[in-house]
């Protein structure tokens, strides 16, 4: 079997991870020639944990620029993402990149046009599209099931996050850093599922509370209200600082109601459709008939192995990937309108002024708190995982 030779770059809990199942077989397509990561604590464990033959860098640009590989994947923070892409398109190789795509979409643009020069081939680790529960959520919409879309309500809100947690890297909870907080940390993945699954929205108000819960600079707590070009409209909720929390995705269509919450996916169908019982009951108060039913699924969810198993056929064999690196832009683009919405104190028309979110983020960025440098923690991945979402840790890049 031809296997791609992988380099990743960032050996946080995310690198690990990766690394950990390339080299267990996990992924049979992928070969581990490479690592990079700039802390040294993270390069002893590479070389204690992983093969001989798998070289050991300080920089992403070194492995970039080695030939040691065919292919990288990204790991490391936010806004070296598409800075580390380009010089690997610039160099011909295939670049698989953790969420978030970057930090703003300008940045991001011009990765995405740098991937079309380079021609090769370019996925984002957009994971819980292998989740089978939102692959049907996906499926259902596209079939036209639900009928056209009315209402969408997204409440994910088991981030929980103490203060040691944003206390354990230096770039963690920073606008200069990170570029943000639960927006783009935590919900990259809710906020690329509900593009995906609704498409976007033209309208977006914002309502982002920084430092809320924690002492932070950056949001931990949002609401957003969202309107769709159709009329439809949508409200998404999250936070880090509740607890128990609630993961509750809900799609009001004119044939019924579809309900994804404690990994069971529940669909409330209507008998009518529901414009049409509106305009013809001659009953004020009577509602349309229904049925619940508990919608099955193919039972499969791949996560990271799955998107990189698709990475490595899209190569060898021109198989479809889990997501285009180029969709990173569209979920980016909901956060950005998001904190620009609510920075600025008005609705945000999409697509998102770009030049504008740039100027209030790099103003942020200026008065951006200055933390005590610091080697980041690598927590125990077993235990970094909510519901099934995962969180991008990784070195410092």
């Amino acid at each position: 079997m031809k296997k791609i030779k992988l380099g990743i770059i960032g050996i946080g809990n995310m690198g690990t991870t990766h690394a950990k199942n390339i080299v267990e077989g996990k992924v049979p397509e992928l070969e581990l020639t490479a690592v990079a990561d700039r802390q040294k604590n993270r390069q002893a464990w590479c070389e204690k944990n992983l093969p001989e033959s798998v070289q050991v860098f300080e920089e992403g640009s070194k492995l970039i620029q080695s030939g040691s590989c065919e292919a990288i994947l990204i790991a490391v923070p936010h806004y070296q993402h598409p800075g580390l892409a380009m010089e690997a398109f610039e160099k011909g190789l295939h670049v698989l990149c953790e969420k978030p795509a970057g930090v703003y979409t300008k940045q991001v643009r011009e990765m995405n046009e740098a991937a079309d020069r380079a021609q090769v081939i370019f996925a984002m680790m957009f994971n819980q599209r292998t989740n089978c529960i939102y692959r049907k959520m996906h499926e259902m919409v596209e079939n036209g099931e639900l009928g056209e879309i009315r209402r969408v309500n997204w409440i994910i809100t088991d981030w929980y996050r103490t203060q040691s947690y944003y206390n354990s890297g230096s770039w963690r909870a920073t606008w200069e850093g990170e570029g943000g907080g639960v927006l783009l940390n935590q919900c990259p993945h809710n906020l690329d599922l509900l593009q995906w699954i609704c498409g976007m929205p033209c309208k977006v108000r914002g309502f982002c509370k920084e430092g809320l819960w924690h002492d932070i600079e950056v949001e931990d707590d949002v609401t957003a209200y969202l309107e769709y070009p159709n009329g439809a409209t949508g409200v998404f909720i999250t936070s880090t600082g509740d607890a128990p929390g609630t993961n509750r995705f809900e799609i009001t269509g004119e044939l019924g109601k579809l309900v994804c919450e404690n990994e069971k996916l529940t669909f409330y169908q209507l008998k009518e459709n529901l414009k049409e019982h509106c305009a013809t009951c001659p009953e004020g108060f009577e509602k349309p008939q229904w049925e619940t039913v508990t919608i099955e699924t193919d039972g499969r969810n791949e996560q990271h192995v799955g998107v990189m198993k698709a990475f490595a056929k899209a190569i060898l064999e021109g198989a479809p990937l889990v997501a285009d690196g180029r969709e990173g832009i569209r979920g980016l683009e909901l956060s950005n309108a998001i904190h620009l919405s609510s920075w600025l104190n008005k609705t945000i028309e999409l697509p998102v002024d770009e030049e504008r979110f740039l100027e209030e983020l790099n103003n942020k960025r200026a008065h951006s708190k200055k933390k005590e440098e610091k080697e980041s923690v690598v927590f125990d991945t077993e235990h970094s995982y909510g519901n099934g979402q995962e969180e991008q840790y990784g070195g410092k890049h």
